[in-house]
């Protein structure tokens, strides 16, 4: 087989795995959805919280910058006792917590933080 035949092929042949793989991938989930549906009430849909239930203000570059991801993602998960932060690891996969945590980070700029 020609060099050039022989490359086309295999270059044909990659491809078409790639293009199995990207359609096989599931799709990541939507964090704003999943916020709007599981958060807004208390964080509200701007992210500022409600001082009156001592909810965080997400847009506050303190607030950010006092928070890991590995943070926001085990209040998510796990709720924070002493609030009325409740778990969401019963309802929500990682995969669906982690897009919130993406969420959350977005109120802090169009870098996340």
């Amino acid at each position: 087989m020609k060099p050039m035949l022989s490359f086309v092929l295999t270059l044909a042949a990659v491809c078409a795995i790639l293009a199995t793989l990207a359609a096989a991938a599931p799709p990541e989930p939507d964090g704003a959805a999943i916020f709007t549906q599981n958060c807004q009430m208390c964080h509200g849909a701007d992210g500022k919280g409600y001082a009156a239930i001592k909810t965080p203000d997400f847009t506050d570059k303190k607030w950010q910058a006092s928070i890991t991801d590995k943070q926001i993602f085990d209040v998510v998960k796990n709720g924070k006792s002493g609030t009325m932060m409740a778990a969401f690891g019963n309802k929500l996969k990682d995969d669906e917590i982690k897009a919130v945590v993406k969420r959350i980070r977005a109120f802090g700029g169009a870098n996340g933080r």
